[in-house]
Parts: structure tokens; sequence; C-alpha cells
């Protein structure tokens, strides 16, 4: 009993509020980079392979050349080359975007492998390698602030940059140009050729952005988290960000509170573990909560869909 009340308190604890913001960040911006592809009309299912090669380059890159800033371009660019990749075959190759992503996903998995052997020789992790972790920030005054300061302050830079890429996808998309475009390729092609757009460019840049986010989502992993890269360490987040990214619809706020969903209910099932529960079922809490989340969804969108005929009817 005393050991459930000391698991429950670690719960509902501003701590777990802290750990909840920091396992939320990677599927956040996997999300976000989600619904720029999604609303484009190409859907990028290569997020979970993006990350995790993003994740392998940046840790090899900051342990050869011992710069964070070096690591952290070539991360980034290797999430924008594979989404480049993954756009040319879709696009311009006419391959099945579905299938191209599959195709990605699993190399990813066997290339940062085979590639982590002939580098360290080691199959596991990158661990006797000396990489680099990216900074926390400490953020002035609100720091001192009892209980706030705990939640706010002393996270790792790309959290921060993952929680203000919600606003600026959000401008991005719904207060410019370029977002009007987006929308309007992904809504109607043929309509949007008709005045102008090219809609294979605006596909194409869509496709690089959702690249880019989910870049960072895998650097945080491997260089946020902690500082190795390990075997498949992406662990299905990929997969939960389009989950996320469903549940929070045409919406950078929607999408980032599907988000939190996910990142809270996994900081919760790393509590649970000290309850006796066995760990299988501590880790699949997440996305069972994910699945009933989007059952919902979908049960609200099927109602809402036969009001709609219903009052055509009548």
């Amino acid at each position: 009993m005393n050991q459930m009340n000391n698991t429950l308190n670690g719960i509902f604890s501003w701590d777990f509020i802290s750990a909840g913001i920091r396992v939320t960040t990677p599927v956040l911006l996997a999300a976000l980079g989600a619904l720029v592809a999604d609303l484009a009309g190409t859907p990028n299912i290569a997020l979970e392979g993006i990350m995790l090669f993003s994740a392998f380059v940046g840790v090899i890159t900051s342990a050869f050349t011992g710069s964070l800033f070096i690591a952290f371009i070539a991360g980034i660019l290797t999430g924008a080359v594979m989404a480049a990749i993954l756009a040319y075959f879709s696009l311009k190759l006419k391959t099945d975007i579905i299938m191209a992503a599959i195709a990605i996903n699993i190399f990813s998995s066997g290339g940062t492998i085979f590639a982590l052997s002939v580098l360290t020789g080691d199959k596991g992790s990158s661990a006797s390698l000396k990489s680099y972790v990216f900074p926390s920030v400490t953020i002035p005054i609100i720091d001192k602030i009892p209980v706030l300061g705990d939640i706010l302050s002393g996270h790792h830079i790309i959290t921060y940059i993952a929680f203000i890429m919600i606003f600026v996808v959000h401008y991005i998309l719904y207060k410019t140009p370029l977002g009007l475009r987006i929308r309007s390729v992904g809504e109607s092609p043929k309509a949007a050729k008709s005045v102008g757009i090219s809609v294979m460019k605006t596909q194409f840049t869509a496709l690089i952005i959702s690249g880019v986010l989910a870049s960072l989502g895998g650097l945080f992993l491997s260089m946020g988290y902690v500082s190795w890269f390990a075997k498949d360490m992406t662990a299905g987040r990929g997969f939960i960000a389009l989950a996320a990214q469903a549940l929070g619809g045409s919406s950078a706020y929607g999408v980032a509170l599907g988000s939190v969903l996910f990142g809270f209910s996994e900081a919760a099932s790393y509590s649970l573990q000290f309850m006796n529960i066995p760990y299988e079922i501590t880790q699949s809490i997440p996305f069972l909560i994910t699945v009933a989340a989007l059952a919902f969804y979908a049960w609200k969108k099927i109602n809402y869909i036969k009001k709609i005929k219903n009052n055509i009817r009548k």
C-alpha cells in the first residue's frame, strides 16, 4: 500500500509534469512534421526512419567532430535529405508514397546498425564513443519561482524549440502564402494547379519541412535524453506521432494536445513500473491510450457525419 501511495504521489507531482514535457518533445516535433505533410496531401509515414537516422548521424558527427553545432546541422540535413528522397520517389517517379516510406523505415532500422558496426564495431549502441548532449536552458527569473521554475526551466534547448514550433507551424500554415499553397494543394491539387500553384514543388517543400521537424525529434532522443545512439531507439515514436496528428486534425494546437496525451501517458508508465506491474503492461499503456483516443475521435467523427446527413435529408 505504501508503495502504491508513493507511486501515485510521484505521478501527481510537479516532477512528473516536468518529465511529461520532456517525453512529449520528440513526439511533438514529429507530429508537427506529420501535420505539414498531411495538409499537403503527402502523408509522411517515414517519420520513424527519419528520426532514427537523424539520431544516429547526430551522435556520430558529434563524436568525430567534437562539435554540437556541426552535429545539429548534420542531423537536420539528414532529415531533409531523407524527406527529399521520399519526395523524389513518390512525386517524381510516382512510387506509392506509403510503400516508399515503409522502405525508408526498414532501411533506417538496418542501415543505422550496419553503419554503427562499421564505425565502432558495436551493433548495440554507440556507448563506446564520446558524444555530446545539447545544453539545458535555465530561464532567468522564472527559475527562481517555486514550482513554476521546476516545471518550465532547466529543459533541453530542443524542448523549448519544440514548443515554439507549435506557434511557428501554425503561423506558417495559416498566416503565410506558403501555408495557403500547402493547404490548397492538399485539398484540391487540380484547383491549385489551375491558379498557377506548382503542386509538385509545394508538396516537395512540405515533405522537406516534415523531415526537418522529425530530425529534431531524433536529435533530442540521442543527444537530449542520453548521449548515445541505440538500436531502434525511436521505439515507435514516429508512428505515435502520426496518431497524435490524427487526433489533432488540421490544427497545430490540436496536434500539440495529442502529443501531450502520449507524452504524459508514457511518463506515467515509467512511474507505474515501481508498483511491480509487469514491464510489458506498463510499456503498452501509452499505445493503449493512443488507440483509445483514436477510437473516440473516429466515433465522434462518424456521429458528426451522420448528423450532417440527417440534416440534409430533413
